[in-house]
């Protein structure tokens, strides 16, 4: 007999439902075919290896309160909201079947009258007036003995937010990781304006059931349950830290240029993980021993205003006779990298 398990996240927190995941991927019984249903609120997630300065508008989203997470898996960054729904499947790596998992999905939306089709690996499209359109794109991870699937469902999501975060402020930026496609997308509303995240979730826990052949009680899970799954904290711990988001960021190369009334910089910062690797400044400042001293102060920092602010403060307290020009190297340099 099949063994299933359906689980819908009460939460909107997108550290807790990555950490769901992590947990579910980590430590749940393979051979138990698992369905997790959950969204994520005002959150860009960026793929295993991508950059986030050079995928997400990083200095908009701190001033609108958009939260940054990093998952996982490989894969593009996505805007969600409350309008998008995220499902995932795990199953062993012998019973995996990706052209499954999409078929509950696409059957799930064939009962509201939406004729929807998997295209390449990643994504499901559906046909439109004016070409077909990305209504679903996914992300795949494997291990020896387990396989896990999950992807995104736009239902009724604000789809003008994607431009707003997703593109990164023009910054002088060459990095090695992993570059986002843009696609051509539409919300699922615009197909049938009955499809919500209630609905459109019981229809695919009903043809997850109906495949398996199989039944079981839908397990709510909210913050409360953190504290009652082992390994569960930790990994929403992990994931929430600034470290894991920002930290297991690729090498890439930043090169900055300014001209102040004092003098003009030319900076060519190497970072990697989140920190300052290296650091070169030309200037024609009448200042040499500020160039020479920032130079160093700013290697090993994080690359982040809260880095650039700690060493540059150092500088500071060696030549508090230019901490004018100090202070306004670092106000650009700290909006610059946000």
């Amino acid at each position: 007999m099949t063994k299933i398990r359906i689980l819908l996240s009460d939460t909107f927190d997108p550290w807790f439902n990555l950490a769901t995941e992590d947990w579910i991927f980590r430590d749940m019984d393979p051979e138990t075919h698992v369905l997790f249903l959950w969204r994520n609120q005002n959150t860009v997630v960026i793929g295993r290896f991508q950059n986030p300065w050079t995928e997400c508008n990083t200095e908009r989203m701190e001033a609108d309160g958009i939260k940054l997470a990093r998952r996982q898996s490989g894969g593009g960054a996505v805007f969600h909201d409350l309008g998008n729904t995220n499902f995932t499947f795990l199953s062993s790596k012998e019973n995996y079947d990706k052209a499954v998992n999409n078929k509950i999905i696409s059957n799930a939306l064939a009962r509201f009258g939406v004729e929807a089709f998997a295209s390449g690996r990643n994504d499901i499209l559906i046909k439109s007036d004016d070409g077909d359109k990305k209504i679903s794109g996914s992300a795949f991870k494997e291990t020896k003995d387990r396989s896990f699937h999950h992807g995104t469902l736009l239902i009724d999501a604000d789809l003008s937010k994607l431009g707003n975060y997703l593109n990164p402020s023009k910054k002088k930026l060459e990095s090695k990781g992993i570059k986002s496609v843009r696609a051509r997308v539409t919300n699922l509303v615009e197909c049938n304006s009955e499809i919500n995240h209630d609905s459109l979730s019981e229809a695919i826990i009903s043809e997850f059931k109906s495949h398996y052949k199989a039944e079981c009680e839908v397990e709510l899970l909210d913050h409360e349950y953190l504290k009652s799954v082992f390994h569960l904290n930790d990994y929403y711990e992990k994931l929430k830290d600034w470290n894991w988001r920002f930290g297991e960021t690729p090498k890439f190369n930043h090169f900055l240029e300014e001209r102040f009334s004092w003098g003009g910089i030319e900076a060519h910062i190497d970072s990697h993980k989140g920190l300052i690797e290296k650091c070169t400044i030309y200037s024609d400042s009448l200042h040499p021993e500020m160039i020479e001293y920032l130079t160093k102060a700013l290697v090993g920092k994080q690359y982040s205003p809260i880095g650039v602010s700690k060493a540059i403060e150092t500088v500071a307290l060696e030549l508090p006779m230019i901490r004018e020009e100090l202070s306004e190297l670092s106000a650009w340099l700290s909006k610059e990298i946000h």
